[in-house]
């Protein structure tokens, strides 16, 4: 059975509500049609201009049964929502007014879908950027208690079993925090660990990346991930850490061996920890590109609720895929 099947087979038994805000893209309507017709959601909800996304389902030659579609500004929950929202953002200086507008945004109606519980998660991005799913998460999502930041993962699946976990592994942060404090990536170090845990089914083997190998070469750059791993082990006592590792002792037994003997990960993790956004980024687009790995996200990570961020580039089987990965953090929840 392959990962993808493996993870379908999880959301099946334990199906939830999903909220695609983006109903007006052809990728999502076909997606959020696969995803019933798979029975990977209990509850699909589609956002968007109603007449448009009818007229779309027809281009498509596509049934909407089963599909929820919400049109922002529902009379049933519109002023609930501006309510709610004027609530949590007074404080930052914004007006009803300005809850009015946003709550008109497909994008914030379905946070606030989440945030009040009428989904278990979002999955957006197919037509937003990144920078507003994240803002309109922040505002309205908000993230985990005790946790300060949000940050996202990539599940990287090879097909060499030898890899992490048969061939699975979690790639962190590669989409959100561009040059992270100390505490933030033991932040990130912790939330990916629970990644693992929920995406691949196993307890996390986690590795703090960098240039050196405990002590190899001496820079600020490196001792950011030393304090990181010293706030980890206060904060995580129990998580099997180590840093700073260079990837290959992270990686390959017989390196650890040689250059980290008394490294706990001993060459055998499953949980990569960049320490800063370029890193991550190149890291894993070339791991894609040249192994020809799939790369499954960006997941964000450190939300009290699930969601997701799609690429713009995103095909249909990437929004199923990230949408059953999302909804497996919902069922964990």
């Amino acid at each position: 059975m392959t990962f993808i099947e493996k993870i379908k087979k999880r959301a099946q038994s334990s199906p939830k509500k999903l909220v695609l805000p983006e109903g007006t893209d052809s990728r999502i309507l076909e997606a959020a049609r696969i995803l019933v017709d798979e029975k990977l959601v209990s509850d699909m909800y589609v956002l968007g201009n109603k007449q448009e996304i009818y007229d779309l389902s027809k281009s498509l030659h596509l049934s909407l049964d089963n599909i929820n579609i919400e049109e922002p500004g529902d009379k049933a929950y519109f002023e609930e929502y501006i309510n709610e929202y004027y609530t949590l953002r007074k404080a930052k200086g914004e007006t009803i007014e300005q809850a009015r507008e946003n709550m008109r945004l497909p994008i914030y109606w379905g946070a606030m879908m989440v945030r009040k519980k009428r989904a278990d998660a979002m999955v957006a991005g197919a037509i937003t950027s990144t920078a507003n799913v994240l803002r309109a998460s922040l505002k309205i999502v908000k993230t985990a208690p005790g946790t300060k930041v949000a940050s996202s993962c990539f599940v990287m699946s090879h097909e060499d079993p030898d890899w992490g976990c048969n061939g699975q592994l979690i790639f962190s942060d590669c989409g959100t925090i561009p040059s992270p404090d100390a505490e933030q990536l033991s932040e990130i170090a912790i939330t990916a660990a629970g990644s693992c845990r929920k995406y691949l089914g196993v307890e996390p083997v986690v590795a703090l990346l960098s240039y050196s190998t405990k002590g190899s070469a001496q820079h600020a750059a490196i001792d950011k991930v030393r304090e990181a791993l010293a706030i980890i082990k206060e904060k995580a006592p129990d998580l099997i850490v180590d840093g700073e590792l260079q990837a290959d002792a992270a990686l390959v037994p017989e390196v650890a061996a040689y250059k980290a003997p008394d490294s706990p990960v001993k060459g055998k993790a499953n949980v990569l920890v960049f320490p800063d956004l370029g890193a991550g980024n190149i890291g894993y687009k070339l791991v894609q590109r040249l192994a020809r790995v799939e790369a499954y996200g960006p997941l964000l990570q450190g939300f009290s609720h699930p969601l997701s961020d799609l690429s713009r580039g995103c095909t249909v089987q990437d929004v199923v895929i990230i949408s059953v990965l999302t909804l497996l953090d919902a069922s964990k929840q």
